[in-house]
């Protein structure tokens, strides 16, 4: 379900027949024409109540619920927003998944699917009355530039393309869509959840996270910081995006009407709403002190929440940082000051814009609609009697489901990067009888409680007897193939010596590295590298197992082991998982979703955004880092081998418009069944500052021993285009492409090329509409609210192309013609109350109608749609 783009409300409908249901209780109606009819029921300030997250208030007189839109679900269900005026509750005993740097080693877009799809239906079940509070504040989405960043375990890898083909299926699997991003046959057009793309934009660093400004050139924004948004919004329709707390080049993300409105709405075609992450509002005042352009003094409470609301930023979450300040409590006296913003003069219609973004979201999910005709409640509570479940321990752990476990362990243990396995260390070979004796050491193999990751739910005793440590997994394992299998927890190194194996499980937590609190440097906390280093000193067969929130310092103990396995924190079954990868079980199949740098001198400051190397420094990502690494993007081990054959593409000459049909094979040569990750890279031709090679595509494939299979990759010419700052779109080098194919961005097993002429040729791509009428721009409305029948209505529309160049409307006072042979078509769904004549929309009389705007230009039709609510006279 796509949600909408742009909306007109007004003031009080009338002409609804008495006794008639309100046009917002009448599914005939869309969404977002049913929302523009209940907020046009509110005053103002219960208006601005509804932009508050935590919670937005009841309206009892229109049976509306207050809602928590403050809600987590980055690895499992685990925050639910029942809290008014704090933020959310831990929940109790929800399954805890694999976090999602785990997921990205993966490489399995169909695996992410999966998992978020029993997230979301977890939600369902749990959550108030099924279908209240399903805003959720996940993914993350933003890229693992830096292995010190804090939050390196929310993020799915360092690369745009990686990150979008994993997360928008994490979206596509939370929101009931199926995998192309379309409303699942089942879901009734209903949203199963709201998904929430976070941090928007160039969130990296946390600490100057609200006081710091992340700056780049809009090049490095564009190809790099925002490409996976946008990816993401084009694939999957996210319902949300939260904006981050830092500024960007100078302007504070909750405010910057150009990462709003010129990328998310304009050219990216997001339809959704924007959240603030948790009082970035507030932070825009005590943060960053921010002074507007012009103005004559910092912003206060007033000024803060007219900038950022009027930017966009449409749900102030409120419950963070917090100053008892909110859109609640200020909207009022804000829009009475009168207030210049960037958009014009704040005013009471930016307040019903959003409130009809945040609504038509609501009801999107059916929460106004009976429950017996959303689907999702009947599947939800035909699995959990409603009512049933309590955040406590008397749950039982009871939605901690065998075929929810069960997919905590197979993501477990897909993520396992096996990174070096000398003279085959791995697996290991447990005899079926006799004496066979394993040591498992270090402070994360057995703890009394697992540390699961950021933003994790807490699991009593119950989840956690449905939980399994390393050792205990290990253990079992072993002792499966062996009953007589000696499996011994060590605390004291010396005492590894004499076993046939030693594993040494090593890892971070929270105190190394979490939200708010970068890491400093790469070394393994506490002294676990000697700890390695002194087992493997009394013990040749000894096997590491990192456990980590991301690339560590392997330099002490590299050369002293035979075999090293990384993942990120791995759910409540990361020891299960563990297990089949050691003893054989599974294969290993996962590869890095970053490149792991030998160290932490290697690389700029962290605060420093830039990617590209410069003079003084190395660049950073596979993409343009030019310094020795421990281990490339994309490499993972496995223990069988694959042969890659047979590399052509469909053509040896491309247009800049055209698509690659690029075709291999892949053949399992080993002697154990095994799942390769086939990478495409492609090398730019030589120009400035261009990326030394970028991931075009990636398969993930299962092959028997023997087997082989064809694998294609279809490669657009103009996902290879870069953005040229001074024509404001992206472009394609002409020249020689190398194409080369492997198992990581290092390791290249065919290439070939192709020769890529003329130039891309823009077509429409998105239309966005933001209505006024003559006179409005005079008086500092930049988006309609009010009309009355009569008024003719100006679009205000704005094209963008596939270039992601824009021409049209781009902010209050400035346009750019649309070009000449651009064809324009309006159509209204109900003409009694907005007619089209000869391309003029004219309001006729109250009621609602949706306007589809279609336009054509170069044999390529792009549509768009905004409701309008027209009042009685």
């Amino acid at each position: 379900m796509h949600l909408l783009a742009a909306v007109v409300v007004s003031l009080p409908l009338a002409g609804v027949p008495a006794g008639a249901a309100p046009i917002y209780l009448d599914r005939s109606y869309s969404p977002a024409e049913r929302a523009a009819d209940l907020v046009s029921r509110m005053t103002l300030a219960e208006k601005a109540t509804q932009l508050n997250s935590s919670q937005a208030a009841a309206v009892a007189r229109l049976g509306v619920a207050a809602y928590g839109w403050w809600n987590e679900a980055g690895h499992g269900v685990a925050r639910e927003g029942t809290r008014n005026g704090g933020g959310p509750p831990t929940l109790l005993n929800t399954t805890s998944y694999p976090v999602s740097l785990s997921l990205g080693a993966t490489w399995n877009p169909e695996l992410v699917y999966r998992e978020a799809s029993m997230i979301s239906d977890e939600t369902r079940e749990i959550f108030r009355q099924n279908k209240l509070d399903l805003g959720l504040y996940s993914p993350t989405v933003n890229l693992a530039r830096d292995p010190r960043w804090g939050r390196n375990d929310e993020a799915f890898s360092e690369d745009p393309v990686l990150t979008a083909a994993l997360a928008g299926q994490y979206v596509n699997g939370l929101q009931g869509q199926s995998m192309t991003g379309d409303p699942l046959p089942e879901s009734g057009g209903y949203l199963k959840t709201i998904a929430t793309l976070k941090h928007f934009a160039a969130n990296n660093s946390e600490y100057n996270r609200t006081t710091g400004s992340s700056d780049v050139d809009e090049r490095t924004l564009r190809e790099y910081y925002t490409a996976q948004f946008r990816d993401i919004i084009a694939a999957s329709h996210p319902g949300s995006i939260m904006s981050a707390y830092n500024r960007v080049n100078g302007t504070p993300a909750p405010a910057s009407t150009y990462l709003h409105e010129t990328l998310a709405r304009q050219t990216f075609g997001f339809g959704g709403y924007f959240t603030s992450d948790c009082d970035a509002v507030y932070i825009m005042q005590s943060g960053h002190h921010w002074q507007p352009p012009g103005a004559t003094e910092p912003v206060n409470e007033f000024t803060r929440t007219a900038y950022a609301q009027s930017a966009g930023e449409d749900l102030n979450c409120n419950a963070g940082y917090k100053d008892g300040k909110n859109y609640g409590t200020t909207i009022p006296a804000a829009i009475d000051q009168h207030i210049s913003t960037f958009t014009g003069i704040y005013n009471e219609n930016d307040v019903d814009v959003s409130a009809v973004r945040l609504f038509t979201a609501r009801i999107a999910t059916g929460e106004f609609d009976a429950e017996a005709e959303v689907p999702w409640v009947a599947a939800a509570r035909a699995r959990l009697a409603p009512g049933t479940w309590t955040n406590t321990e008397a749950n039982n752990a009871v939605t901690q489901t065998p075929q929810r476990l069960a997919m905590a362990r197979e993501v477990a243990a897909e993520s396992l990067v096996l990174l070096k396995n000398d003279d085959n260390a791995l697996p290991l070979r447990v005899p079926a009888t006799g004496g066979y004796r394993v040591a498992v050491i270090g402070t994360y193999a057995h703890p009394a409680t697992l540390y699961l990751g950021g933003y994790s739910s807490i699991q009593g005793p119950s989840g956690q007897a449905k939980s399994v440590s390393g050792y205990a997994g290990l253990k079992a394992a072993i002792q499966a193939v062996n009953p007589g299998a000696t499996v011994d927890l060590l605390t004291d190194s010396a005492a590894a010596a004499g076993y046939d194996t030693v594993i040494v499980y090593a890892g971070t937590d929270e105190t190394t590295a979490r939200e708010s609190h970068d890491r400093t440097d790469l070394a393994l906390p506490n002294g676990q590298a000697q700890l390695i280093q002194q087992v493997a000193a009394v013990n040749p067969h000894t096997i590491v197992y990192l456990e980590t929130v991301g690339q560590v310092d392997l330099t002490p103990f590299a050369g002293q082991v035979p075999a090293i396995l990384w993942s990120s924190f791995n759910g409540q079954q990361k020891g299960a998982a563990l297990a089949d990868v050691v003893t054989g079980a599974v294969n290993p199949s996962g590869h890095l979703p970053f490149t792991w740098y030998a160290d932490a001198s290697q690389l700029p400051p962290i605060g420093d955004y830039a990617i590209r190397p410069t003079t003084t420094t190395l660049g950073r990502t596979y993409q343009y880092f030019t310094g020795e690494v421990a281990y490339p993007f994309g490499h993972g081990l496995s223990y069988t081998r694959f042969r890659y054959s047979h590399l052509r593409t469909d053509e040896r000459q491309v247009d800049a418009d055209g698509t690659i049909r690029v075709t291999a094979e892949v053949t399992n040569t080993g002697r154990v069944p095994g799942a390769e990750v086939a990478q495409l890279y492609a090398g730019t031709p030589q120009a400035a500052d261009r990326p030394r090679r970028r991931l075009a595509g990636f398969q993930k494939i299962t092959l028997k021993p023997g087997q082989t299979k064809k694998i294609t990759f279809p490669v657009r010419v103009s996902d290879l285009a870069y953005f040229d700052e001074s024509a404001g779109r992206f472009r394609v080098d002409t020249g020689r492409y190398e194409l080369l194919l492997g198992a990581s961005s290092s390791d290249v097993r065919a290439r070939t090329a192709v020769t890529v002429t003329g130039r891309l040729h823009a077509t429409p791509r998105f239309v966005t509409a933001r209505p006024v009428v003559t006179g409005d721009a005079a008086a500092g409305i930049s988006q309609r609210v009010n009309f009355a029948p009569g008024a003719r209505i100006d679009p205000q529309l704005t094209v963008a192309f596939s270039d992601d160049s824009r021409a049209g409307y781009r902010t209050l006072g400035d346009s750019t013609p649309l070009p000449a042979d651009l064809r324009i078509r309006y159509e209204s769904n109900r003409p009694q109350v907005v007619s089209v004549r000869n391309g003029v929309l004219t309001t006729e009389q109250a009621g609602v109608a949706t306007v589809t705007v279609t336009v054509h230009q170069h044999g390529r039709t792009a549509r768009g749609t905004f409701v309008v609510l027209v009042r009685a006279s």
